[in-house]
């Protein structure tokens, strides 16, 4: 297998979001859309006519069974990416998923298992930890212009989705931890190097949804670092504005990414230090371009891969710490039923 042949992508669903985070960088690196399913086969249809995907296939099952589909792409509703994520690893294939990779940790932990039994890859699509604007604040830190880090916080928040969204249904794994503050948690995980290790839970707190039991709404966690740096990390799904920002303080000075996580839409970091105020600007190019850029490099060239199975884990066993701490159930274990 040559190391520029495209990848071969099977997308499960039609949702929106899929058109920014797999449809537009497919087409930027030159990979295949090989097959496309969804619950409703009309909407797949319409999903593969307006994007190029190939063909369309009857099922998620017949879709992650499809021998031409090399890689799955899984952007469903955050309840069915434990379960697809391993049907499709125990069909042999790598899997690029949304984040959460899971809904709790009990079944991160079996995708992790399945992982290491597959031997493909795997990935949660943290796409923001490969753009410029977040690698521009390690920079900073690497090379000392901020000083040795002692506080970091962390705010993702939009405006109120409808009240009929999957993102607010709890047996669909919905609330602001798992839909945003999965960001915020990351962000502030992913400063280990430079804070002594990997940080733990001091506290968290957060609100219920009306009308939505057992769905947060936002939720707020205070970290420690083993180095006794300090992080918040912030979520908020009815908040008043968008706000996606990621602010280090060092014992030097500051730089605050303005929107870390859609920097194709903002992607200043603001530094200030003794010597004054800047403002740099990191382009705009997509961080889901950038994602698929070294998800293809891993696995056409060997390329080290920043985010692997064990960060999945990781990452889902804090969320549910978090939901514990603020007084919250777990997100239930979803069970495929056997005719899915």
């Amino acid at each position: 297998m040559t190391t520029n042949e495209p990848l071969r992508i099977g997308v499960l669903g039609a949702a929106r979001i899929a058109e920014l985070s797999i449809v537009k960088p497919a087409r930027t690196c030159g990979h295949r859309l090989v097959a496309v399913a969804a619950r409703d086969r009309d909407r797949a249809e319409a999903f593969a006519a307006a994007h190029g995907v190939e063909r369309v296939a009857d099922s998620y099952a017949d879709l992650v069974a499809d021998p031409e589909v090399e890689v799955v792409y899984n952007p469903l509703a955050n309840s069915l990416h434990g379960p697809w994520n391993l049907a499709a690893l125990q069909a042999g294939k790598h899997v690029l998923t949304e984040k959460p990779s899971a809904s709790n940790a009990e079944e991160a932990t079996e995708v992790g298992e399945a992982v290491a039994k597959a031997g493909t890859v795997f990935m949660e699509g943290f796409h923001y930890l490969f753009h410029p604007v977040t690698q521009r604040l390690h920079e900073l830190l690497d090379n000392g212009e901020l000083g040795d880090l002692r506080h970091v916080e962390a705010m993702v928040a939009m405006p109120a989705p409808s009240a009929d969204d999957v993102r607010w249904s709890f047996p669909l794994a919905g609330g602001a931890l798992m839909d945003l503050g999965c960001y915020s948690l990351h962000a502030l995980r992913m400063l280990a190097p430079w804070a002594g290790g990997a940080p733990r839970l001091v506290a968290a707190r957060g609100g219920e949804r009306e009308g939505a039991p057992g769905v947060d709404e936002w939720l707020y966690a205070d970290l420690e670092f083993p180095g006794g740096v300090t992080g918040t990390a912030r979520c908020h799904m009815a908040y008043h504005r968008w706000q996606m920002s990621c602010r280090i303080v060092g014992t030097r000075g500051e730089a605050t990414a303005m929107n870390f996580v859609q920097p194709h839409l903002d992607d200043r970091v603001v530094v200030r230090t003794a010597a004054g105020e800047r403002t740099e600007e990191l382009g705009r190019r997509s961080s889901y371009t950038y994602q698929l850029e070294a998800f293809t490099a891993h696995l056409r060239d060997g390329a080290p891969l920043a985010l692997e199975a064990g960060d999945a884990l990781t990452s889902m066993r804090l969320i549910d710490e978090c939901y514990q701490a603020a007084g919250f159930p777990v997100r239930p274990h979803t069970v495929l039923p056997t005719t899915a």
